[in-house]
């Protein structure tokens, strides 16, 4: 769990859950799946979606680049060419995506996020007021990064404004089955597959996926790619959510992470499902085994707990 938020090291090692959810709309869960915490680096890929839909590529572009780093999340560093951030799934880049969402004031641009989180889950969300403040209080390294960006242009002079969105937008409370839910949409074109709402313009779902294939694991996104082979997203909250493109979602949270920021059973499962059933996008070989099948044998829709699956302690 990260120290440098000291309310998320609050959290208890031993949570753990698991969920897949399917574009046709069936859930196959274990564990903590209903557990609530924080959707931190996660809220990236999405807002990035919600910068799209309110100003299209060609302006995003011109702030945020989608280049790897192979740096850790909250480096302090810029495109040295166009002194842009390198992608929006580091704090750099995320904080300038936050920085253009519409809205007349704070608190209608807050609305909007959660009204899109929102659309993605089928339900309201709140933001975790202590999370929050714990990360307004002990965030000057996003503070430096802000002020470094707004030297070069790359965020407007409303500093505090738009860190304050970004600390709440990483507070906003899910669970693995939300993550789950998000997944699916993204890989259901950007419907729904419970409520069939539209959460993301069909246009702008290619863009969210490859940047999360690309850049989503932070540090560890190219070996991500090779050994899972899923467009993926972590948070420092211990969720991390994938996907297989019009076929399933995955959310899963345990929080005990690794040194770059990852969950370590979450990484796990996703690359274990990914290896096991044939899901790494590019895998052309059949898979040994059926997925539903599997998950239909070991608890799935139930509290048990999925250490039987997936002991990654």
């Amino acid at each position: 769990m990260p120290d440098y938020i000291p309310e998320l090291a609050l959290a208890t090692p031993q949570w753990f859950g698991i969920s897949v959810a399917t574009v046709d709309g069936r859930y196959f869960e274990v564990g903590d799946y209903s557990r609530s915490f924080t959707i931190q680096s996660i809220s990236k890929a999405f807002v990035y979606g919600l910068a799209l839909e309110d100003h299209g590529r060609d302006y995003v572009q011109c702030k945020v680049s989608v280049e790897p780093t192979g740096e850790a999340f909250n480096s302090i560093m810029l495109d040295q060419s166009t002194n842009r951030p390198y992608n929006p799934m580091v704090n750099t880049g995320a904080i300038a995506t936050t920085d253009i969402i519409k809205g007349a004031n704070p608190t209608e641009r807050l609305k909007r996020i959660l009204e899109m989180i929102r659309r993605y889950t089928g339900h309201n969300h709140d933001v975790n007021m202590p999370v929050f403040l714990s990360e307004r209080t002990t965030g000057n390294r996003n503070r430096a990064i802000a002020y470094l960006m707004l030297n070069f242009g790359m965020v407007t002079e409303h500093i505090e404004e738009t860190l304050d969105l970004y600390f709440q937008q990483c507070a906003v409370m899910v669970t693995a089955h939300d993550l789950a839910t998000m997944a699916a949409t993204l890989a259901n074109g950007g419907v729904n597959p419970v409520t069939g709402e539209r959460a993301l313009d069909e246009r702008y779902v290619q863009d969210v996926i490859s940047v999360m294939f690309t850049c989503g694991m932070y540090n560890h996104s190219g070996s991500w790619a090779c050994k899972g082979g899923l467009p993926a997203k972590s948070g420092v909250g211990g969720g991390i959510t994938a996907l297989v493109p019009e076929k399933l979602g995955i959310g899963v949270f345990s929080p005990p992470l690794d040194a770059r920021g990852n969950s370590v059973r979450g990484v796990g499962v996703c690359r274990d499902l990914a290896n096991d059933f044939g899901l790494h996008v590019f895998d052309i070989a059949k898979p040994d085994h059926d997925l539903e099948a599997f998950m239909a044998t070991q608890g799935a829709d139930s509290s048990d707990s999925p250490d039987l699956m997936w002991d990654k302690t």
